[in-house]
């Protein structure tokens, strides 16, 4: 299934000039239960590339890799393991945009703020186990 964005199917020719990426929430029925996940994703991916030994420069100092930028969002199914696990066995995951941001830190506060606004901590049905690495899920002793 592919990304959804303002109920239109998103494709790559759609993204804003100088987009950095978008806060997503990402949606299934694992177990019989329905789940859902908010996160975020980076439109482009910069990568080292190491130059050939063909290409690779004579002179010592010179920098021997290039940077190689990618487009990578159409084949995300979210960092939560659950929801990878799913997507591997063929369970239909809804993947939705629900912001596009312009710089890292807009995408950054987006997903915080949907995060505590949709209180993915409080709530069973989310899968998100913390937020920004400091505020975690309570476990419930039973």
């Amino acid at each position: 299934m592919s990304w959804i964005y303002n109920n239109v199917e998103f494709e790559p020719s759609m993204i804003p000039d100088k987009a950095v990426g978008f806060v997503y929430e990402m949606s299934a029925i694992i177990n019989g239960k329905p789940v859902k996940y908010i996160g975020k994703k980076a439109f482009y991916s910069r990568r080292k590339k190491k130059f050939s030994k063909k290409n690779m420069p004579t002179d010592r100092r010179k920098k021997n890799y290039e940077i190689v930028v990618k487009l990578n969002y159409e084949n995300y199914y979210s960092s939560n393991k659950d929801l990878k696990e799913a997507h591997k066995k063929g369970i239909p995951i809804k993947r939705i945009i629900l912001q596009i941001c312009y710089s890292k830190t807009e995408l950054t506060y987006q997903e915080t703020k949907l995060q505590f606004v949709n209180e993915v901590l409080e709530k069973e049905e989310y899968l998100n186990g913390n937020i920004l690495g400091r505020f975690y899920k309570q476990i419930k002793n039973e």
